[in-house]
């Protein structure tokens, strides 16, 4: 509390600079969606798979530098990969080690190399030459049996190696996916029953990774023991709020600390122990009987383990937040862990909104204490706000142009209806509701875009608003509310001035969460539209 009166005690100065930087954005204030636009661009040109390998791996002579260690080349390095965005990754892998590279195999999407030469993404494909076999499965996004062959090759390439080899292991996000290696007996569609019955009886993410890495062969450390006593090395292209390793994918070269009880203790809560089919008994036995030894076994493996996240959230914000400045904007970063309800989400943009553009001498301290009330339900924590809220007072101070507020994650959506649209298109659709509010008659430009380019079932990646959002749609007789009941935000944002606020990137062969980019202007030109 003693912050929140602090904020409220600073009082918003005149300042000479600020005259003449706030007639400056006067001028160009038009230009602010484009900014926008730019600043989400190179939050996604920054996790670009190409990239973000290039960044990380780098091969001088015989020795290949990646995460702070050196490894010796001598013909010995071998690759496996799987996920959305693994195939960007290999073929720039495959670029900077050249002949070294004896053989891989990656798992990618159904299609997904179809859909790269018809974006013009050919940079991300491999060459006709190539070392790595690329093999599809996980058609819309559910493991298939094209997926288990796919995990069944990387099992058998990842076993055959000795103590001489160097394997790379790729790893974006939908990985897990691709990944299917149920732990015999057990069928795929068993083990697929099992989680869709845990996932509709209301079992946590946490929850579900636990059981998936219990009943399969490659997840949970499963895969750096199958390539024990080779040297791994894994890139990591993140999907996962804060990045923890063992979620991301499930983990597939991480040690897994369960213990075969709490599986049960997870299938008994949700009352499945006494359905399950006679092959899950006999894997989870399996465990509980061998789980002293296989501790010991995964403490050996792990030393023999790097894991190495190349691409994030963080990543991509760092990477806008420095377009921003050579766009002439204060980049100020909230967070990469935003999530909840886009309804609470979407509240938070439009206090940040009014608290930032407020033409008040002094910030009223429940302002300050409502914004602080909602950091826990949308996942950002309370020294974050403060820091934010305390840097956009030093902005009212010391008289600085348009700010940058930049932040990420993964807000969710409740479904009330069967309209067209994303979490993205939503929040966006949301947050120009609050910049359109009576109150706050906010100049702000809002945008949300998901990094991957596509938000739900559309062709967008998100989109754009401002405090003129209400407005325009009453005059075009165009019913938000309706739309938002329906979550039909493509839709509204397609009919919206002929489609001119959504975000159409196209596919950008990358996904790291979403990005949300909220442009401030100075308090005295809140009303400049």
């Amino acid at each position: 509390m003693a912050q929140i009166i602090a904020l409220s005690r600073l009082l918003h100065l005149k300042h000479p600079l600020r005259v003449k930087l706030a007639s400056l954005c006067f001028r160009s204030m038009s230009s602010l969606d484009t900014r926008a636009r730019a600043v989400f661009s190179a939050a996604v040109e920054g996790v670009q798979p190409d990239i973000v390998v290039h960044r990380s791996l780098e091969r001088h002579g015989d020795k290949l530098l990646v995460g702070g260690q050196s490894f010796t080349l001598t013909n010995n390095l071998y690759l496996v990969g799987f996920g959305k965005a693994v195939l960007g990754m290999a073929a720039e892998v495959e670029r900077i080690v050249g002949d070294h590279l004896i053989k891989g195999v990656v798992s990618v999407p159904h299609g997904i190399q179809k859909t790269l030469h018809i974006h013009g993404k050919e940079k991300m494909l491999l060459k006709k030459n190539s070392r790595i076999a690329v093999m599809e499965g996980a058609k819309n996004n559910l493991p298939d049996t094209d997926a288990q062959k796919s995990a069944k090759c990387i099992r058998e390439l990842a076993s055959g190696l000795t103590e001489k080899d160097l394997l790379l292991v790729l790893i974006s996000g939908g990985g897990s996916a691709l990944l299917p290696a149920p732990a015999p007996p057990m069928s795929l569609q068993e083990k697929q029953d099992v989680t869709r019955k845990l996932a509709a009886a209301g079992a946590t993410i946490q929850e579900l990774n636990t059981v998936r890495r219990a009943l399969s062969l490659l997840k949970g450390g499963g895969l750096a023991q199958c390539a024990n006593p080779a040297q791994v090395v894994a890139l990591i292209l993140s999907d996962v709020i804060g990045d923890p390793l063992d979620l991301i994918a499930s983990g597939p070269t991480v040690t897994s600390d369960f213990k075969p009880e709490e599986v049960w203790a997870i299938l008994d809560r949700y009352k499945l122990s006494f359905s399950l089919p006679s092959s899950m008994n006999e894997v989870l036995s399996k465990c509980r009987a061998h789980y002293g030894s296989q501790v010991q076994k995964q403490a050996e493996v792990q030393d023999h383990v790097l894991n190495v996240v190349i691409g994030s959230n963080t990543i991509a914000l760092e990477c806008a937040s420095r377009k921003a400045v050579e766009l002439g904007l204060r980049p100020v970063i909230l967070s990469p862990g935003v999530c909840g309800d886009v309804h609470s989400v979407a509240r938070l943009y439009g206090l940040l909104s009014r608290f930032a553009c407020s033409q008040e001498k002094e910030i009223p301290p429940e302002l300050a204490a409502e914004i602080l009330q909602l950091g826990p339900e949308v996942g950002v924590e309370s020294w974050d706000l403060c820091r934010t809220m305390n840097m956009l007072v030093e902005e009212r101070k010391e008289g600085w142009g348009v700010t940058c507020l930049l932040a990420g994650g993964e807000p969710t959506v409740q479904l009330t209806g069967k309209g067209r649209g994303g979490r993205n298109q939503e929040l966006a659709l949301r947050v120009g509701l609050e910049l359109s509010r009576d109150e706050v008659k906010s100049a702000a430009v809002f945008l949300s875009g998901g990094t991957d380019g596509q938000d739900g079932p559309t062709g967008a990646a998100g989109a754009i608003t401002d405090g003129k959002l209400m407005k325009e749609a009453m005059s075009q007789g165009l019913d938000i509310e309706g739309f938002l009941t329906n979550n039909d935000s493509f839709t509204f944002f397609s009919q919206l001035s002929e489609g001119r606020w959504l975000l159409m990137p196209g596919l950008t062969g990358t996904n790291v969460m979403d990005v949300h980019a909220m442009l401030l202007p100075p308090s005295a030109q809140r009303d400049f539209q």
